[in-house]
């Protein structure tokens, strides 16, 4: 068999970059590793983690008592031994259902591999239009038009005020683990927030010996959890301006060059003298509500509730209705694998600082 029969070039789901479609060999590995459910066939890998895999999953018998499952979803496993994560999302998920803006779990199941191996399974609803960062790549470095910004912002914000509400801090709000849903009503994507695995209850501390410690992705922690380890709800609106900046300049806030560390991000974000570059192309309701979000004193920052009041959100169409679901039919084999994550996308990152500082963020 030669290269061109091995290989067939397709386009991939996340990345929006011509890939190589993974062999049906590699699929069936696993297939057999990993074990399908009762009710459904385990497709391609679309995802990739420290907290294990993501997989697309289709129904074998729509007419059947488990019927109640979409034709489609997306399935997250990971070996018993080592689903941890995967097992907490779920509890946190169990505790905040109810919200159109949150993804869906549809419920949990244990599969045996082929060699005997146990894996845990967290039934998810599927984002067949991949991720907010996707989404912004494909604007090559120019960013989403203001009118998309406003609808995508208020979805995340609906989901977040959800989470809030119920005590919850999501820890890790990124453009990577918001998800576009099919919107049956207008045949376009419904933003909702995904990955809840880093997911804290409000006020929970967890004491370390090495200081404080803070969770999440560097590019997007709040001044106050890098400094003081300090991560409640203030820290995911923190987060909000900072995918909001990228939807709107196709950049992320603190750009750096690209052979720059972890080390240089954080110094940023602890200097209240290093503030991003704001283009004038971006509308004073937009620049107001960055501010809203992005301020360094925690308690001038506005809570989710506030900034869905805000000017630069009003007059959105209401495009998310909790009772739709899609019912869209994939051929599971052919949708190529993809790694929406990195393998440090779910780690627990580690800062120490005995210095307190006072925020001023201005533009």
């Amino acid at each position: 068999m030669n290269s061109k029969q091995s290989q067939t070039k397709k386009r991939s789901l996340f990345d929006g970059e011509d890939v190589y479609e993974v062999k049906r060999s590699k699929q069936e590995d696993w297939k057999l590793w990993y074990g399908d459910g009762v009710a459904w066939f385990r497709g391609a890998m679309i995802g990739k983690g420290s907290f294990g895999c993501v997989f697309i999953a289709n129904l074998k018998n729509l007419k059947s008592r488990y019927s109640s499952y979409p034709p489609i979803m997306a399935v997250k496993s990971a070996e018993v031994s080592a689903s941890g994560s995967i097992q907490k999302e779920k509890e946190v998920m169990d505790n905040i259902r109810g919200c159109p803006n949150v993804i869906r779990c549809f419920g949990e199941e244990t599969t045996n591999g082929e060699n005997g191996q146990m894996v845990y399974n967290l039934l998810l609803e599927y984002g067949s239009g991949g991720t907010l960062a996707h989404l912004i790549r494909n604007s090559n470095g120019k960013g989403l038009p203001e009118i998309d910004v406003r609808r995508y912002a208020r979805s995340i914000l609906r989901g977040l005020s959800h989470i809030h509400k119920l005590g919850y801090v999501h820890c890790d709000l990124k453009p990577e683990n918001v998800l576009l849903v099919s919107n049956c009503r207008n045949g376009g994507f419904v933003a909702k927030i995904g990955d809840l695995g880093l997911a804290k209850r409000v006020n929970r501390v967890k004491k370390n010996k090495l200081g404080p410690y803070w969770r999440g992705t560097p590019m997007y922690l709040s001044p106050e959890a890098v400094i003081n380890g300090v991560q409640e709800q203030p820290a995911d609106i923190w987060a909000v301006g900072c995918i909001v900046f990228q939807m709107l300049t196709g950049k992320p806030l603190w750009v750096t060059d690209q052979d720059s560390g972890v080390d240089e991000i954080l110094s940023r974000i602890c200097d209240e003298n290093d503030l991003p570059y704001m283009s004038s192309s971006i509308s004073t309701e937009a620049m107001s509500f960055l501010k809203g979000c992005l301020c360094r004193k925690i308690m001038c920052r506005l809570t989710a509730n506030m900034l869905l009041n805000h000017p630069f959100l009003k007059g959105i169409e209401d495009n998310v209705n909790e009772n739709e679901e899609s019912h869209e039919v994939f051929d599971i084999n052919a949708i190529t694998s993809s790694s929406s994550f990195s393998d440090d996308d779910d780690d627990l990152w580690m800062f120490s600082c005995s210095e307190e500082s006072s925020y001023n963020l201005s533009f």
